[in-house]
């Protein structure tokens, strides 16, 4: 019997979703496994079958090259435990063979060390001469990144070496640097809500403080309690926090020292017009009661 999906299996299958160039960097970067060289990287349909058997529903498909020729395939699977049977993933491979007419990789993506270990071993189908050797990434493969830059570069990675290694506040720190260079439109959020899902209760304690630290406000726990309402209604939040950078930025760029107060009060404030006025009063204010001056008998 399966086991049920969980936060983490969800966010992680997201993760690859949202990016299917992580699977691709894994493989090559990561994993040494070598791969056609080509610009079109797209998902395809989970579901696959060949006839007469029953359709198969894997957990990502990826595929390099264009719809009409491609070149190689990708199935992630993620894995928390023993419960798939590894022939099953020989399965998958075998019928995307046959379906696209292209190579196979089976990429294996599991937390736990004993899990990652089982499925690393070569896969017998059963079938003379073919046996399947799956790409796995368990927590030991999965680099510790610090480095804000690399972070910033390999944002997906990061993503996952917070949640194996979370608990050194170094690699949370260069997660959190590397998402406050993206623009509130880059998808950073996700990334927040991916890490957060797939992290340990003292992870997430860790993030939730370094994050609050930061200057941008995607981060606040107002942003997280309301990602993901609506199209609109997150067009309209990112207004919202896009303009709280804004005044942040002048202010930094004027060379304000913005006591963490200060910083609190316009992190938290989600009034789109008062966050204008003092985006524009921040332009020429000489101190910081300049910014906030009678602005509320003005706007109410």
């Amino acid at each position: 019997m399966s086991a049920m999906p969980s936060p983490r299996h969800d966010a992680l299958i997201e993760l690859f979703r949202e990016s299917p160039q992580l699977a691709v960097d894994i493989l090559r970067d990561v994993l040494k496994v070598e791969l056609p060289a080509t610009p079109v990287v797209r998902l395809e349909s989970t579901t696959f079958n060949t006839r007469p058997s029953d359709d198969i529903e894997a957990d990502v498909v990826i595929v390099l090259g264009p719809p009409q020729a491609p070149v190689h395939a990708i199935i992630v699977e993620i894995q928390q435990d023993k419960s798939k049977k590894p022939q099953q993933l020989a399965r998958y491979a075998a019928a995307l063979w046959l379906l696209l007419s292209c190579d196979v990789t089976v990429l294996l993506i599991s937390p736990d060390r004993n899990t990652a270990a089982y499925y690393a071993q070569p896969i017998e189908s059963g079938l003379t001469g073919y046996r399947l050797q799956a790409q796995v990434l368990g927590p030991d493969s999965i680099p510790a990144i610090t480095d804000p830059q690399q972070a910033a570069a390999q944002l997906g990675l990061s993503t996952m070496a917070v949640m194996v290694h979370g608990r050194d506040r170094k690699v949370v720190e260069a997660f959190a640097a590397a998402l406050a260079e993206r623009r509130p439109d880059e998808h950073g959020p996700q990334y927040y809500e991916y890490a957060y899902s797939m992290s340990g209760p003292d992870v997430r304690r860790l993030m939730e403080e370094i994050m609050k630290s930061t200057t941008w406000p995607v981060y606040s726990p107002f942003a997280r309690e309301h990602f993901g309402r609506g199209r609109e209604e997150g067009k309209a939040e990112g207004e919202v926090l896009e303009a709280a950078r804004m005044v942040l930025l002048v202010l930094a760029a004027r060379g304000f020292d913005v006591p963490d107060e200060t910083k609190a009060k316009i992190v938290a404030c989600t009034d789109l017009a008062r966050l204008e006025v003092w985006a524009t009063r921040a332009v020429t204010a000489r101190t910081l009661l300049d910014l906030f001056n009678d602005i509320d008998e003005q706007l109410d």
